[in-house]
């Protein structure tokens, strides 16, 4: 979907129309967040937001991927496989799978982890545990009570933030704010903005720590790309913030296309995109994301370049060190209940 523009405008008359609708789905979701959830048995950490769209997650849960391998630990991604038709449990196979079956993130992050693919997320632990697993990462489910989570890290842009603060439909949130921070761990915040800072503040009165990260270009994909004129575009739930990552990794944007989250590109749309970019010799840049929706479709010209990037904590120790109690903690809790 489309994030409607209303949402990120501080005084909107429609959003003051939906507001009951808003305060009813909040009720309802908050409700269903105080409910137990199933014990995995191993360790489960969720990586979520407040809002509905975009923030960071997955770049997010790419970087516990490879801090979990570091201390030892075999992860596999749970994901829902939001936008793929496959109802699972099934792991993620590249070779076989596109993104109408799975999902595009999933088949994204299944190039670099093991990613099991399930509507319900019990019978995706079971498949994952049959994989070896000693840690299960869940790709969003924040505010789904299904499974006990060991730990929950909340990720947010720090230049967009929470939008109004209102719950969806008013708004872009999930559930009602207090009923969330009540169940956070940790706030991931992306980026040098100041738009999330009155959300840490609430967290440091928790004592929950914050931990600050910018996504940062893989060399490979800034060699492709610098000295050259490009055609952006991207349909994620927010191709502003990678527009803008672009343009500060010192790459010449010269013009630049939005669409939807999730968005399914058509033949029809493909074509001009590729037409426009030859008429303006300009290189296609999409995200991995976007690519991944791309791959296995008939028409898809050549020399479009992924803009891969990598998310980079500020202090990889703290980080090392949340990650390393809330471990030692769901395993402690679980020995204890033997």
């Amino acid at each position: 979907m489309r994030e409607p523009a209303f949402w990120y405008r501080p005084r909107s008359p429609l959003s003051h129309v939906l507001c009951p609708l808003g305060m009813l789905y909040g009720a309802i979701t908050a409700r269903r967040m105080l409910r137990q959830g199933v014990d995995a048995g191993i360790p489960v950490i969720c990586v979520g937001n407040y809002h509905v769209g975009g923030a960071g997650k997955t770049p997010t849960v790419l970087a516990l991927t490879k801090l979990l391998r570091e201390l030892g630990e075999t992860p596999v991604v749970l994901s829902r496989g939001y936008g793929g038709r496959l109802k699972g449990p099934v792991m993620v196979d590249r070779a076989r799978h596109t993104a109408t079956e799975v999902g595009d993130e999933p088949l994204m992050m299944a190039r670099d982890v093991p990613v099991a693919v399930a509507r319900d997320r019990l019978d995706g632990v079971a498949l994952a545990k049959s994989q070896g697993a000693t840690v299960i990462l869940m790709d969003d489910g924040f505010q789904n009570p299904g499974l006990l989570k060991d730990a929950s890290l909340i990720v947010i842009d720090s230049e967009r933030g929470l939008g109004n603060g209102k719950v969806f439909p008013a708004g872009p949130l999930r559930a009602p704010l207090q009923a969330q921070l009540a169940r956070t761990d940790a706030l991931v915040l992306i980026g040098d903005g100041r738009a999330a800072n009155d959300v840490a503040a609430e967290l440091a009165k928790r004592d929950k720590p914050e931990l600050r990260a910018r996504l940062k270009p893989v060399a490979a994909s800034l060699k492709q790309l610098l000295g050259k004129r490009v055609f952006a575009f991207a349909g994620i739930g927010d191709p502003g913030r990678f527009f803008r990552t672009l343009r500060a990794s010192g790459i010449e944007v010269a013009r630049t296309r939005a669409f939807a989250d999730h968005h399914m590109f058509s033949q029809d749309e493909i074509a001009a995109l590729a037409a426009d970019a030859r008429r303006e010799q300009l290189t296609l840049v999409t995200t991995e994301k976007d690519l991944a929706r791309l791959r296995g479709r008939e028409g898809v010209p050549d020399g479009i370049v992924p803009f891969a990037v990598q998310l980079e904590f500020d202090e990889p120790a703290k980080l090392r060190q949340l990650i390393s109690y809330h471990l030692y903690k769901a395993r402690e809790r679980r020995f204890s209940a033997r």
